[in-house]
């Protein structure tokens, strides 16, 4: 009995082991993955990081999330040349400045490292793929959700940030499109503006009072659109504004029915999207070199779904 116990305490402390060193093997084939977005300080940023870090533990990637404190691109450039050594199986990055962080990305790729491009495209050709909105069709529904409140023939002012970036330039030119096509005219534009309080007011008093007759106003994003609302309602001006994100405060405007829609990224399915790519590109998939996360129109009859998901993201 004794000489049995030994052995089945042999074969027991055996297993144990082998289990042990079985799953630490697993453990340290989990593909590892790096996201570097443009910053957290916003609740636009703080939702694509809820959605990657899902996939992460879906899809069973070792992965993080890091972010430059200032948003400049000098510090993403210090994370990613930080990273750069760590035995990445995947990058994903959504550059501040394409053209000051590109040539950084180029070294992953002459390493090995395929890099995935989120929320901010570019024409580079080492790419391995783009996981985004196509922010020129998110333009165009932008100038159609404003057409919708508007007359052919009516003026109406445009609110732009950076007009060379990818993200702002493409709505500018689809919303440009658009309100063309269906007969409005852009009497101002006032664009290259940062998401700065002051300078959104500024240029919006400046459109008023150069131009009293315009019906409407177009923002490039949310954040500048809640600024012109709240110089719009110091002047107890009701015309219709459109913005575009869908962050959190717009839609409670839409909710309480002060602004009647805008349009929305899916910043989470975004995040989620780019790690689920990630993953097949580790298993030799091809992937798309273009996976739309898609663009929702919200306005007051899904606005409280839309809340209360966001809500409940960012508690």
């Amino acid at each position: 009995m004794k000489k049995k116990s030994l052995i089945l305490l042999s074969i027991l402390v055996t297993l144990t082991v082998a289990i042990g060193y079985i799953s630490k093997s697993f453990a340290e084939e989990k593909p590892k993955v790096a996201v570097v977005l443009k910053d957290l300080n916003s609740q636009y940023w703080e939702i694509v990081k809820a959605g990657a870090e899902k996939g992460f533990r879906d899809f069973g990637m070792d992965g993080q999330v890091l972010a430059p404190v200032e948003g400049t691109a000098e510090e993403q450039g210090e994370i990613l040349m930080g990273i750069l050594q760590e035995d990445l199986d995947v990058l994903i990055v959504s550059p501040t400045y394409p053209d000051y962080i590109i040539p950084i990305l180029d070294e992953f790729v002459a390493i090995g490292i395929p890099v995935l491009l989120l929320d901010t495209d570019h024409p580079w050709p080492n790419k391995t793929s783009y996981i985004g909105t196509d922010n020129i069709d998110l333009g165009k529904k932008a100038g159609a959700l404003l057409a919708s409140q508007l007359q052919p023939g009516d003026k109406v002012a445009m609110i732009g940030g950076d007009s060379n970036s990818p993200v702002s330039g493409g709505r500018i030119t689809g919303a440009r499109e658009r309100l063309k096509d269906v007969g409005i005219y852009i009497a101002a534009e006032k664009l290259d503006l940062s998401n700065d309080s002051s300078s959104v007011k500024k240029a919006t008093k400046e459109v008023l009072q150069g131009h009293s007759d315009i019906k409407g106003i177009i923002a490039s994003n949310d954040t500048l659109a809640l600024h012109v609302i709240e110089v719009l309602q110091e002047h107890d001006l009701a015309i219709p504004v459109t913005g575009a994100d869908g962050i959190i405060e717009m839609i409670e405007l839409i909710e309480d029915e002060v602004v009647a829609g805008s349009v929305a990224q899916n910043p989470y399915d975004m995040g989620y999207l780019s790690v689920e790519t990630a993953l097949r590109t580790t298993n030799g998939e091809q992937v798309e070199k273009m996976i739309d996360s898609g663009v929702d129109i919200i306005i007051k009859g899904n606005a409280k779904q839309r809340l209360d998901f966001l809500k409940n993201l960012l508690r």
